[in-house]
């Protein structure tokens, strides 16, 4: 045995690694997130949302985002920041005009991280934490999707969501740009004007390049119909794409999601067209004077674009009372669950009608397509509903005292706001600071709010060791 295989080892020759010089910020922001991560996966995926809003408004507030040059007020640059991220598309300076080439490219950044959803950024968080996408990560992913895919599906839907964007998104720029060079548009500003619009269309964003928007486009179906076919994919959200990958237009293999986001996803886009044909076809400000192939598309595109898409061709402003009313309704409907449209989300409608049916018929289950739904599925439906109605109630109220506007304009503001849908009749630009961050926390709280609330309810289950006795009301 040779000198150094006998000599014993002490443990004074044995240094922990040091932290590398400048890596201990990192190490410290690992720790918090895996500190929140244990705690609560929800607050994560709040955080993270709140973190990416924080960033984007720095960077929207410097002189470089701003086409004069000067630095842009903290309400609008925070405003701004969060309508993009959380894809709604209200805005209160105009997007062509304020905004630099730099300043559109990080609304376009923003948008594009936004779109991906808690989802994608919670997991990107577990990911910084655990170096892999293990058991901590995948369960934090499930519930910043409100649980919409088993466990073992969470890397897969991951995959998809980052896939399907950047495929479809492509897919469209490919379309749009051709129809920009044929308008007279030089070739480089043609590429952004494409790019720009396929992000915001399937992303429910609604931000415009254009100063007048797409209303120029009005009867252009190589640019309308692009836009609406974006918004309504994604609408559908990623848990369903992924079922479709998957098994193709195979009815039977679909799950209930898939099937209830479907059908009433198309249900409220026939009604939607039909109802806003009839209330507008004889208005002389907006679709009157047209031949009727162009009322029809206009129809169609309001119906898409009313339930999240943020695009509009008429002025919401000259619109008839019933006809801002079947708006209302139908952005606080909204889309698909874990998708980039906004609202209580078209499941959520078909589980509180599927229970009120069953009501009616004296059926002590609620079923459908051979299922019966769940009495705790039932219960998030009532709070995510009653919890988007207080959000509305409550920013309409703050938002009538500080603008003074009429009660059409501020419910038809706030409901885009909550909804994420950015449609306006103008009351953005024009109400005052205070009103700002209202929209402004009412855009952040309609997208992460009712998804977080949804998830917290899902998985609170408390174990009792007793009932009282039942008692019931007298109801209705």
């Amino acid at each position: 045995m040779t000198q150094s295989q006998s000599r014993p080892r002490t443990p004074a020759s044995w240094h922990p690694p040091e932290e590398r010089e400048g890596l201990w910020i990192f190490t410290r922001l690992r720790d918090f997130i895996d500190d929140i991560a244990n705690t609560s996966p929800a607050r994560l995926a709040l955080s993270a949302f709140a973190a990416v809003c924080l960033v984007f408004t720095f960077l929207l507030s410097l002189p470089v985002s701003s086409a004069d040059g000067t630095a842009t007020p903290l309400h609008q640059a925070l405003f701004t920041a969060v309508s993009a991220v959380c894809v709604t598309g209200l805005t209160v300076v105009s997007t062509a005009v304020h905004w630099s080439f730099f300043g559109q490219l990080v609304i376009l950044v923003g948008i594009f991280i936004g779109g991906l959803g808690t989802l994608t950024l919670a997991s990107l968080l577990a990911l910084m934490v655990s170096k892999r996408l293990g058991v901590r990560g995948k369960i934090i992913a499930a519930e910043s999707m409100n649980n919409a895919g088993r466990l073992g599906e969470v890397g897969t839907l991951l995959r998809i969501v980052i896939t399907t964007s950047v495929v479809i998104e492509g897919i469209l720029a490919l379309t749009l740009i051709p129809r920009f060079l044929t308008l007279g548009e030089p070739f480089w500003q043609s590429v952004w004007h494409g790019i720009f619009y396929a992000i915001s269309a399937f992303n429910n964003a609604g931000f415009t390049p254009h100063s007048d928007g797409i209303v120029p486009y009005e009867t252009d179906l190589w640019i309308l119909v692009p836009l609406m076919v974006g918004v309504f994919l994604g609408s559908l959200g990623f848990p369903v794409v992924m079922v479709l990958q998957q098994n193709g237009l195979n009815w039977k293999k679909w799950n209930l999601h898939t099937k209830l986001t479907i059908q009433v996803s198309f249900i409220l886009l026939v009604a939607g067209t039909f109802l806003w044909a009839l209330m507008e076809w004889d208005n002389a400000r907006t679709i009157g004077p047209m031949g009727f192939g162009d009322k029809v598309t206009h129809s169609l595109f309001a119906s898409v674009m009313t339930r999240s898409g943020g695009f509009n061709l008429v002025d919401q402003n000259h619109m008839e009372s019933t006809t801002k009313l079947l708006t209302d309704a139908l952005m606080f409907a909204g889309g698909g669950s874990a998708s980039t449209a906004g609202g209580i989300k078209v499941t959520t409608i078909a589980v509180m009608f599927l229970a009120i049916i069953a009501e009616a018929r004296g059926d002590a289950d609620v079923k459908v397509y051979g299922r019966t739904i769940p009495q705790g599925t039932m219960r998030v439906a009532i709070s995510v509903i009653v919890a988007g109605a207080t959000l509305v109630s409550v920013s309409a109220f703050l938002l009538l005292h500080f603008s003074g506007a009429s009660l059409d304009r501020v419910l038809f503001e706030t409901i885009s706001a909550f909804a994420t849908v950015g449609l306006s009749t103008g009351l953005s630009a024009e109400v005052g600071p205070e009103g700002v961050y209202v929209l402004t926390a009412l855009m952040f709280a309609g997208r992460v709010g009712t998804v977080t609330l949804a998830a917290a309810l899902a998985l609170r289950q408390r174990s009792q060791l007793f009932h009282y006795p039942e008692e019931r009301p007298i109801i209705g």
